[in-house]
């Protein structure tokens, strides 16, 4: 899966020629080895026969979409998946995360904020194969996995990437994951906009404050899907958010 002895290999499928040539050269200047591939059926064989370490995928593309694909693949490969896509809709999102996708980023984007979504995920990836690890044996130079987070009715687990609220799971992006551990970690301590903004974007990424009220909104609106009453992220006008576990 090693491009080098410590490489990280990426994958990158797309029918657009121009973004796999940028990206793969940003992420190239970040120390990855690329793959690239121009449509989802070769992708879909050479993820599977030779799996590289993570896949960033189209949605729409010929021969097989990205939906497709990620459908196929997650038959035989828990591989981390990233779509990134002009396919922006909520439900288009919903969709990708329930098939098993691990983030959803739209375009147009920022090349910076997808390389340091890469690297939570691979964070996140290398975290479960060590829990897997420890299941097997124990190792006295394990270290310990992030304990699970549990607020009222609300549980998260870092180490997993998952979230339930009142046993129903909710999917949630990298971004709005980090955004919700933030705020459920100190419950009723406002957060403001920037405090947000440093946790879930590392590696001086810049975005606008206003892309952390668009997160929060889609944060509530996936949440009342689980429960139509949901309220535990609260405004407080002019400062920021805060969590409510009661």
């Amino acid at each position: 899966m090693r491009g080098g002895d410590d490489q990280r290999v990426i994958a990158l499928v797309d029918d657009d020629r121009n973004i796999l040539t940028t990206v793969s050269i940003a992420l190239q200047a970040e120390g990855f080895a690329t793959r690239l591939y121009y449509d989802g059926a070769a992708a879909l064989k050479a993820l599977i026969e030779n799996p590289p370490d993570l896949a960033v995928c189209d949605i729409k593309m010929p021969r097989m979409d990205g939906l497709e694909l990620l459908s196929r693949l997650r038959e035989k490969s828990q591989l981390p998946v990233i779509f990134l896509t002009s396919k922006d809709a909520e439900s288009d999102e919903a969709l990708g995360l329930a098939m098993g996708a691990d983030d959803y980023i739209a375009k147009p984007f920022s090349q910076r904020l997808l390389i340091a979504r890469i690297r939570a995920i691979l964070r996140r990836s290398e975290l479960a194969r060590r829990d897997a690890d420890a299941l097997g044996e124990e190792r006295e130079d394990a270290q310990p996995l992030p304990e699970p987070i549990r607020r009222g009715r609300l549980l998260m687990d870092p180490a997993r990437h998952t979230v339930t609220w009142d046993g129903v799971a909710v999917s949630l992006t990298v971004t709005e994951f980090l955004i919700l551990e933030a705020l459920a970690l100190r419950p009723g301590v406002v957060k403001t906009r920037n405090q947000l903004m440093d946790a879930a974007y590392q590696d001086d990424v810049f975005v606008d404050d206003r892309t952390i009220d668009s997160h929060i909104k889609r944060l509530r609106r996936k949440f009342r899907v689980a429960d139509s009453h949901f309220a535990a992220i609260e405004t407080l006008y002019g400062a920021g958010y805060s969590f409510a576990d009661s």
